[in-house]
């Protein structure tokens, strides 16, 4: 009897310290945000992931990660850190809303990674100083500073004790990734501020970047850099696949996709560029086609399909979706049911974008010459409610013209969505009957505008 007894006792204590032993699965995030408001959300880095946090009334919150790990976004409102969470983690995030940078303060088990994260976040807004002059730098001593600030985050990660030996590397080739970023936007980013749109680099500016290894997951999980590396690669590839076989630039990007040997990197930027870029291809089926000939990833392909699907419903001759009581600058409200009987091409924009305010000359231009057919031209703000007024002080200043509407709920109206934008400056052309013409019509600045406008003005 007592050997039964030992033996059974024996066996617990095995089945204890297998459980014991068990690999931890999950990271726990917890903290107080005092004064937060709103929604608060973890976001990881590359946007394909979002988690939101309960906020309770007295700012406490506490929530368990599983699956998804790296570094993310920490957002209540305006307020946005990042932060870095592992299996294993015990993060606890502690800070006063109404004074977020100053307050915020990282603790508990696998916190130096985020420590760490908001150190180089004030080390680099320093040392950048004004992105303009940055940029406008010659090459020497655009290299130069770079290294500096190499450096400096070099230096700083060898200070902060804690940090995982596995963080330490990643962030350390990271911090070369940033390095190569930015010598491969230098080009394109000089000629815009230098007002010299064919400059070039010299030859050997980019010899740093000979023999990257493309291939690295680790890295493609963990660098917002690395990824952006890739998908410069892959581009200039698809420039001159789209040259030698006379294709558009959206499908000989995804041809050269679809030719990467590494399944996390290939459905990776397949998904990436589908999922913002898919609302704006010209060829949906031969777009939809490709990218669904090449993603072998189940999840991501199911979000594409109904993003497919929802845009053929968008296709010529439909109807259009609608706006209903939009704020008018003018005075009153403006529905599209109001503006029935003539073309309506549609300018959805906000006052924070580049894009869209480097159109409003050539949309001004085009509006005069078409003033007197039969095209109402609107344009919708989707500037949020606290940028009212900036929006109004816009429209006063640059003189705009047509109609000026500003939509009830920014990027959550109904009509955005249900147009599925998710990037603006977006030009629609909506026909007199109210079906649609095309829910991707050039922009003002494209000639092609005045082709289709000729041609729809025939009809």
């Amino acid at each position: 009897m007592k050997k039964t007894v030992y033996t059974l006792l024996g066996l617990m204590l095995v089945l204890t310290s297998c459980e014991k032993s068990a690999p931890v699965d999950y990271a726990l995030i917890s903290g107080q945000l005092k004064n937060g408001k709103g929604e608060l959300k973890i976001m990881s880095d590359d946007r394909n992931f979002s988690q939101t946090l309960e906020l309770r009334e007295d700012g406490s919150f506490s929530d368990t990660l599983r699956e998804k790990y790296g570094v993310f976004f920490f957002i209540n409102g305006e307020n946005v850190t990042k932060i870095y969470l592992d299996s294993g983690d015990q993060l606890v995030v502690n800070a006063d809303a109404s004074d977020f940078k100053n307050t915020l303060n990282f603790s508990g088990e696998g916190s130096a990674a985020s420590t760490y994260l908001g150190l180089k976040e004030k080390i680099e807004a320093k040392m950048t100083g004004d992105f303009k002059q940055l940029y406008l730098k010659e090459e020497t001593e655009f290299k130069k500073h770079h290294k500096e600030t190499e450096q400096a985050l070099l230096k700083t990660i060898d200070s902060i004790p804690g940090l995982d030996a596995d963080f330490i590397e990643k962030e350390k080739r990271n911090l070369h990734y940033d390095y190569l970023t930015a010598l491969s936007i230098y080009e394109g980013y000089h000629a815009y501020f230098d007002s010299v749109p064919d400059f070039k680099v010299s030859a050997g500016f980019l010899n740093e970047l000979n023999g990257l290894d493309y291939n690295r997951v680790d890295d493609y999980d963990y660098s917002s850099s690395y990824r952006s590396l890739l998908q410069i690669h892959y581009r200039e590839q698809s420039e001159k696949l789209q040259e030698s076989d006379s294709l558009s630039g959206e499908i000989a990007y995804m041809k050269v996709l679809a030719t990467i040997p590494n399944d996390t990197i290939r459905n990776g930027l397949l998904f990436d560029h589908a999922n913002g870029n898919i609302t704006f291809v010209e060829d949906l089926e031969a777009y939809y086609t490709a990218f669904k000939s090449a993603s072998t990833d189940e999840k991501n392909n199911a979000i594409i399909a109904k993003s497919y699907n929802e845009l053929k419903a968008l296709s010529k001759g439909n109807p259009s979706p609608v706006f209903t009581d939009y704020e008018n600058y003018a005075g009153g409200t403006t529905s599209l049911s109001d503006l029935k009987g003539k073309y309506v091409y549609i300018d959805v924009w906000a006052t924070w974008c580049g894009p869209c305010k480097a159109e409003i000359p050539f949309l001004k231009e085009v509006e005069a010459d078409y003033h007197d057919k039969n095209i109402e031209f609107v344009s919708i703000s989707i500037d949020r409610q606290k940028d009212h007024e900036k929006w109004k002080t816009m429209v006063e200043e640059e003189q705009l013209k047509g109609v000026q509407l500003f939509a009830d709920n920014d990027w959550n109206s109904k009509f955005v969505t249900d147009y599925l934008i998710k990037g603006i400056p977006k030009f629609i052309l909506i026909d007199p009957e109210g079906n649609i013409v095309t829910s991707n019509a050039p922009r003002p600045s494209d000639p092609k505008l005045r082709e289709l406008f000729e041609e729809v003005l025939r009809s």
